[in-house]
């Protein structure tokens, strides 16, 4: 079975690398185009695409894939495997392969569909999330269910359950191609009435609201980390927050109840959040004791 695999972030390197190692045929990776990064704006592929030239497959990076239907189609490839690739499919470019197109999604749909079912998994306090393998049909992450597998959430940050979900989508990428080249593609139906949508994450949505409570405080530091990173003010200047349990305490809201090697604790408008991780303007993510020790925050300090 020829294949056309569609992906750009670091996320997405391991299905494709998966699908190579197990002999699939990949006639075409597809993903976006070159960006500028970097204080530099160096023109840098995306990860995806610095994998497939390294073993020299043939990379296409459309700024517009809706335009290229015909020359998709052109390739012969018979499926397409899509994983974070990060453009919307038009109807001609899904009939542009005889088994159609599956998608590698990042949540248990029809949980979560939408652009960021993995840090909407953490903020909504999910025991276990996944990767859902569905068949990409017109409307938003609700086609035919292929294949499902289940990871755990616990308390993890959205760094650490990306690159878990990462690898459980090479798995799932494998099974669903021996599936479907066995002919096995029944589908389970979504159910509509179960569905919910998250948007996509921006800098405001990571700012730390400390009336909230120790609990929803430590899923929004964890979902937010590494990137963009939640937020918050000590004395007028800009701190990160990047893991955090809840835990008892009571005080002023935003107060540092006490800070030390076991992590850094600010109440909340319920309970308490411990922080085990932060990072100072202008400075690298430290643990809690060197942020103690370094005298950079201590107990009756306030954050807003």
């Amino acid at each position: 079975m020829k294949i056309v695999y569609a992906g750009s972030p670091q996320y997405a390197v391991a299905p494709l690398k998966a699908l190579v190692g197990a002999g699939k045929q990949i006639v075409a990776v597809v993903t976006q185009p070159d960006k500028p990064t970097g204080r530099k704006k160096i023109l840098t592929p995306t990860p995806v695409k610095s994998y497939a030239l390294s073993l020299g497959i043939p990379v296409i990076d459309y700024p517009k894939i809706r335009d290229h239907a015909d020359e998709l189609r052109a390739l012969g490839a018979d499926l397409m495997i899509t994983c974070a690739y990060g453009q919307i499919l038009t109807q001609p470019i899904l009939d542009a392969f005889g088994q159609g197109v599956y998608n590698l999604h990042a949540s248990l749909l029809p949980l979560f569909r939408g652009a960021s079912p993995i840090q909407s998994a953490i903020l909504a306090g999910c025991e276990y999330t996944g990767v859902t393998v569905m068949k990409t049909e017109l409307a938003l992450d609700c086609g035919g269910i292929l294949l499902v597998k289940r990871a755990s959430v616990s308390g993890k940050t959205c760094g650490e359950l990306s690159e878990e979900l990462s690898a459980l989508s090479a798995q799932a990428a494998l099974e669903a191609v021996d599936l479907l080249e066995r002919g096995e593609n029944q589908l389970l139906v979504q159910d509509e009435a179960r569905a919910t949508y998250c948007k996509k994450i921006t800098k405001a949505d990571a700012e730390v609201d400390f009336t909230k409570s120790g609990e929803e405080v430590a899923r929004l530091i964890n979902a937010m980390s590494p990137s963009p990173a939640a937020y918050c003010n000590l004395s007028g200047s800009a701190v990160n927050l990047l893991r955090a349990t809840p835990c008892e305490g009571s005080g002023e809201v935003g107060t540092v109840l006490s800070a030390d090697k076991r992590g850094i604790v600010v109440a909340c408008g319920k309970g308490a959040v411990n922080v085990t991780l932060i990072q100072f303007s202008g400075g690298k993510p430290i643990c809690a004791a060197d942020a103690v020790n370094g005298r950079k925050i201590k107990a009756g300090d306030y954050l807003d």
